[in-house]
């Protein structure tokens, strides 16, 4: 700060006509903005064609309130940059005691494994600027944004989902890991990085500001973060104990244990999984029942998003429909089976559960031949 005054008040002196112009009030006022403008908190991020990962870095830290208010400067100035209190995908360096978080350099490794290095934090995928910000920070962010979670258990669960569920991927596709071996049948290309990308000018564009335009794309990929956050939080983990009271509940429906019944319909695939695991239920649930319209019967998947599932519906039902399905499989009110028989309709609930309950016949007996 004495540096900067001082050059200032020197070429006042040297100059006495600019000197004369600027009374005592004038210089003071000077040196008030002066003071503002060097105390100003300021987020530094590269200059050009911007990505998805810095954008939502910026947008992320901007929602604690000690960078609420902060000016992103853009530039590949590394003496631009060092007046700046945080920097992110710029720089050459990461070090958190230094709020400094590039992920460019040829020995950078981190992941949230190596970041926060504690059990259950078990993912691999190398970090962009956004994931290292959501590491440092995410914790910290999400109780700014759902204030009224406080216990850390439930903040631990949302900050791992709206990793799984977002950040992961924009680590990957920033780091360039391919999602699997080989050449893909298609690529998708509305993802969140793609749509950020499209905000840059392009080759011919005119009178298109790329500052203005990263601006955007910290509004498009923080509209992203504050969704999934929000739903992460108010929707899929309070629905956890609806999924457990479901559990507790299951013999409830049908002795055997392996048939659930929802009384509502809520996010609950991933929630039987880690259930099952933590209750150690033998054995687990093949089928969950549940009012959508009709009622539904749903084999459960051998995992998250599949449609192998743990015991199909039976061969006989698939692709039938209405008074066809009641006469083969011997159940009034029948609505349809689908032809990959991971699920069926019944215009009741009982109609559902013998559903269920004579799947569940089936399948074993064919699994005994």
């Amino acid at each position: 700060m004495y540096g900067v005054w001082r050059k200032v008040s020197t070429n006042f002196i040297k100059n006495p006509t600019i000197f004369a112009a600027f009374s005592y009030p004038r210089i003071v006022g000077l040196l008030g903005y002066i003071r503002t403008m060097s105390s100003e908190i300021k987020i530094g991020t590269h200059d050009g064609c911007f990505h998805c990962d810095e954008a939502l870095a910026c947008f992320m830290l901007k929602q604690l309130p000690r960078y609420k208010n902060a000016t992103i400067v853009r530039s590949r100035d590394q003496a631009i940059l060092d007046t700046c209190d945080i920097v992110v995908d710029v720089g050459g360096v990461y070090d958190h005691s230094k709020h400094r978080y590039d992920h460019h350099m040829r020995d950078f490794k981190e992941s949230v494994s190596t970041v926060i290095n504690k059990p259950g934090y078990n993912w691999t995928i190398k970090l962009s600027s956004a994931g290292l910000v959501y590491c440092h920070f995410g914790f910290e962010i999400i109780k700014e944004l759902i204030p009224e979670v406080n216990d850390e258990t439930d903040i631990s669960n949302i900050f791992k989902k709206v990793y799984d569920t977002l950040i992961k991927e924009i680590d990957a596709i920033d780091n360039g890991i391919p999602m699997f071996d080989g050449e893909p049948k298609y690529c998708i290309v509305t993802n969140l990085s793609a749509r950020v990308s499209r905000l840059n000018p392009n080759w011919n564009s005119k009178d298109l500001n790329v500052d203005e335009q990263f601006y955007k794309a910290m509004a498009l990929a923080g509209e992203e973060f504050l969704e999934f956050v929000n739903y992460t939080a108010r929707v899929w983990w309070p629905a956890r104990a609806i999924v457990r009271e479901t559990v507790m509940k299951r013999f409830d429906v049908d002795p055997t244990g392996e048939i659930l019944e929802l009384t509502q319909l809520v996010p609950w695939k991933e929630h039987l999984f880690e259930l099952e695991k933590e209750l150690g239920l033998d054995p687990l649930i093949k089928y969950v029942i549940f009012k959508d319209n009709s009622y539904r019967v749903q084999a459960v998947p051998v995992c998250e998003g599949s449609f192998i599932t743990r015991l199909f519906l039976p061969s006989a039902w698939a692709g039938l429909r209405d008074e066809e399905l009641s006469s083969v499989s011997g159940i009034d009110n029948c609505v349809f089976v689908h032809s990959v028989r991971f699920i069926g309709g019944n215009k009741t609930r009982q109609g559902a559960l013998e559903m269920a309950r004579k799947s569940l016949e089936i399948g074993k007996a064919e699994s005994l031949r």
